[in-house]
């Protein structure tokens, strides 16, 4: 990782919904190899600053730039262009899995390099049976999604991700949908990604999860950043009173 160098940085990133002010200027920034996570209570803002990275949500002021790309200011709205700069260079995986019920496994995590992204579809069609193969899926490629598990269905989405070919991998509760049983085998596949130098932002309420992986941690309250710190420090020793009752309630909660 480069200081000097981030590979993401967000400035004062605002949004409101109605009179509800959710985001009321966030900076952070993430550097080539890094793992980020955004942590918090419910409504703290976590969800609708990381849809703001990938133009999903559109934010009321603020600007969000990668490196090597044009710095892009949300305070004049954002147009379809503008949002696929911000969706060329990050992928996200959603809480839901989103994965296209007429289609098969296959078909979900290549249809977009195909159709969007103009790749030739014979090398896409062996990236994607090698990703799948990557994650254990390999005998699921022409399964619809209704017959998977939804550890399987969250791999998938995972793999549509990584065919997208980003910088910043995204994920947005990636296990809180799932049920107990499944959700370690999508920390494994995130925790392998995160092993192999892939840069991600990870919102996440499973803060064992995030002292494991993460090299930062952003502790989001009330649509500001409380204490942004390493994750050693931030979930082990944090300095803010209000960052402690928080992991204390969640990591130690008996």
């Amino acid at each position: 990782m480069s200081p000097s160098n981030p590979l993401l940085s967000v400035t004062g990133l605002q949004k409101a919904f109605g009179e509800n002010q959710v985001l009321k200027g966030i900076d952070f920034t993430v550097h080539s190899g890094e793992v980020v996570a955004l942590i918090g209570p419910s409504g703290s803002g976590k969800t609708t600053a990381l849809r703001c990275l990938n133009g999903l949500e559109i934010a009321d002021a603020g600007t969000v730039g990668f490196t090597g790309g044009p710095e892009v200011s949300f305070s004049a709205g954002l147009k379809p262009k503008t949002a696929q700069i911000l969706r060329s260079r990050s992928a996200m995986v959603f809480q839901g899995h989103h994965l296209f019920p007429h289609l098969t496994v296959l078909q979900n995590v290549s249809i977009g390099p195909i159709e969007v992204q103009k790749r030739p579809k014979d090398q896409v069609l062996a990236e994607a049976k090698k990703l799948l193969a990557r994650v254990g899926l390999e005998a699921k490629a022409d399964a619809y999604p209704n017959s998977l598990s939804g550890g399987q269905q969250q791999r998938v989405g995972i793999v549509r991700a990584l065919m997208q070919q980003p910088d910043l991998l995204l994920f947005d509760e990636p296990t809180s949908a799932l049920d107990p049983e499944l959700v370690g085998e999508v920390l494994t596949v995130i925790k392998e990604l995160a092993q192999e130098g892939w840069s991600m932002v990870l919102v996440t309420h499973e803060l064992a999860f995030a002292r494991d992986v993460a090299d930062t941690v952003v502790f989001m309250d009330g649509g500001v950043v409380v204490e942004t710190g390493p994750a050693s420090q931030v979930l082990s020793t944090p300095a803010n009173t209000r960052t402690q009752a928080f992991v204390q309630r969640l990591l130690h909660p008996f």
